[in-house]
């Protein structure tokens, strides 16, 4: 049996457009290809992006800023020295890029300079901490990426 030239230009289309269709369907059913955005209002927090720039500067002018260390018991965040603990607001945003359901948020009430994020709150990985802080009506902003 003969193939034609028309024939076999249809049948490459044919298995052309079957192998795209393919992948595209294994992408929209796949649970290891879906990816999220960083964050669920991303044009929201794009447009407080000045705001986050203007506390990163005031971040620069202390003498000394915010330190994190891994430790044997987790990860502490060490607060300037310089300044009252007690008059420290704010928020530690813990974020893991590969997995939001580990994402964790937790409120600034601080009894000493230091943080102590406990050991079995992180899993081993990439870490992106940010903390946004305010200290007598002026407002801060600190971001570190760890692997822990």
């Amino acid at each position: 049996m003969k193939i034609s030239w028309g024939t076999a230009i249809v049948m490459a289309f044919v298995s052309f457009i079957s192998f795209i269709m393919f992948f595209v369907i294994t992408m929209f059913t796949d649970d290891a290809y879906s990816h999220d955005l960083v964050t669920e209002e991303y044009y929201k927090t794009e447009l407080q992006f000045q705001d986050q720039l203007d506390r990163e500067a005031n971040a620069t002018h202390l003498t000394e800023n915010i330190k994190i260390e891994k430790t044997s018991e987790g990860v502490v965040i060490s607060f300037p020295r310089e300044l009252d603990y007690q008059k420290i607001k704010g928020k530690v945003f813990l974020y893991r890029p590969s997995n939001k359901q580990l994402d964790n948020e937790i409120p600034l009430s601080l009894s000493s300079y230091q943080l102590l994020v406990p050991d079995g709150s992180l899993i081993g990985g990439r870490w992106n901490i940010n903390i946004t802080w305010e200290y007598e009506e002026e407002s801060y902003y600190f971001t570190e990426e760890i692997n822990y």
